[in-house]
């Protein structure tokens, strides 16, 4: 029992062992950035106090027009768009939208049929190897091999990316750190719970100290503490300079971190900017509410409305929220005239608000689209 232990054991070793002896071999392996802070002691930095010898001006990721076409199948069309050093960008789409593609075309492992993408003013293409040290990628399938501890399996993919061993200790303990893992480092990999292994795939993200992070569906399948802890992480790191592309499912996580967000249907941008922004993009009616006092003067308010928005503008009344709502393209000089006249006219108004809306609404609007 004892032998079959040592060589369970020595097992996670010697892949380790083999994972350096390849990476010492890589002659023209780039050097190794400088170790990330350590989380304990360093002060939040402002977005883009880290940049890794890249200019702090001009955006860190660059679309421009990227295709890919697989036969007859436009899988990419004319994808454009830039995201910000130390911007969350929330990259939101169906099944099958082109989500992976370009993901797999960000961290060079597919080639676009026309177009380009750069990271930190790296081409994709042309600078593949190069490109590798610049982005973290952290799939939404959390890859392990059994009987590793995790201080081992991080160590692993350490002296992958060409660590020197006298430095992957420390650089574990950093990493493991700033997830919020520092417990977990001789806990064994398979015996972890999904949201522990999330923080473990982080670290595993952050070793090589990318710029760039690129996180498949990070909040998927976690409890709703593990989430609140998972998006006060992804805000601490893009707080650091670190610049983020999270797909998610999750639309309510999504609009509390992202700065942006780009919505993808059938390989096109339908929609990029702000929550605000896209709004204005998706919807050339503004959804409006009149709360009253009491629901005794709902008529005599929509009568009003009525008269001072567009003709034959939707206009609806609920007695018993004593709320008036209607959807218009008047602008705020216009709609201030409305408020004006309501307010003359004595119909008790309580308040006069355009109703935000939310993620899901904007992705439900594309989804639906034809066009």
């Amino acid at each position: 029992m004892a032998a079959n232990t040592r060589n369970d054991m020595e097992q996670p070793r010697n892949k380790v062992q083999s994972a350096e002896r390849q990476a010492s071999v890589e002659s023209v392996t780039p050097s190794v950035p400088p170790p990330i802070p350590n989380a304990a002691r360093r002060a939040r930095a402002p977005a883009g106090a880290r940049t890794g010898g890249h200019s702090t001006s001009g955006p860190v990721v660059e679309i421009d027009e990227l295709t890919k076409k697989y036969g007859d199948f436009t899988a990419l069309d004319r994808l454009s768009l830039t995201v910000e050093r130390g911007q969350i960008l929330g990259f939101v789409g169906p099944n099958g939208a082109g989500k992976t593609t370009t993901i797999k075309i960000l961290v060079g492992l597919a080639r676009p049929t026309s177009g380009s993408a750069r990271v930190a003013g790296t081409d994709c293409v042309a600078e593949a190897r190069k490109l590798k040290r610049l982005v973290g990628y952290m799939p939404d399938t959390f890859g392990s091999y059994d009987n590793m501890r995790v201080g081992e399996y991080l160590d692993f993919f350490g002296a992958a990316f060409g660590i020197p061993r006298r430095e992957r200790g420390r650089r574990i303990d950093e990493c493991l750190d700033i997830a919020g893992a520092g417990t977990f480092r001789d806990l064994y990999v398979e015996a972890l719970s999904h949201g522990m292994k999330q923080r473990v795939a982080i670290a595993r993200t952050l070793l090589h100290d990318p710029e760039v992070l690129i996180l498949d569906e990070p909040a998927n399948g976690l409890d709703p503490q593990a989430r609140i802890e998972m998006r006060q992480l992804l805000l601490d790191l893009a707080g650091q300079g670190k610049t983020l592309l999270v797909t998610s499912h999750v639309l309510p996580e999504l609009a509390r971190i992202c700065q942006r967000v780009a919505i993808i249907t059938r390989g096109r941008l339908r929609a990029f900017g702000t929550l605000e922004e896209i709004t204005r993009q998706l919807q050339q009616l503004r959804p409006m509410e009149i709360l009253l006092t009491n629901a005794d003067t709902l008529d005599r308010v929509a009568d009003l409305v009525r008269k001072h928005i567009e003709p034959g503008a939707e206009i609806s009344t609920s007695p018993t929220e004593a709320v008036v709502r209607f959807r218009t393209a008047q602008r705020e000089e216009e709609l201030a005239g409305l408020l004006a006249a309501l307010v003359s006219a004595g119909l008790g108004v309580t308040q006069f608000r355009e109703v935000q809306t939310d993620l899901e609404e904007a992705f439900m609007t594309v989804a639906r689209s034809k066009d």
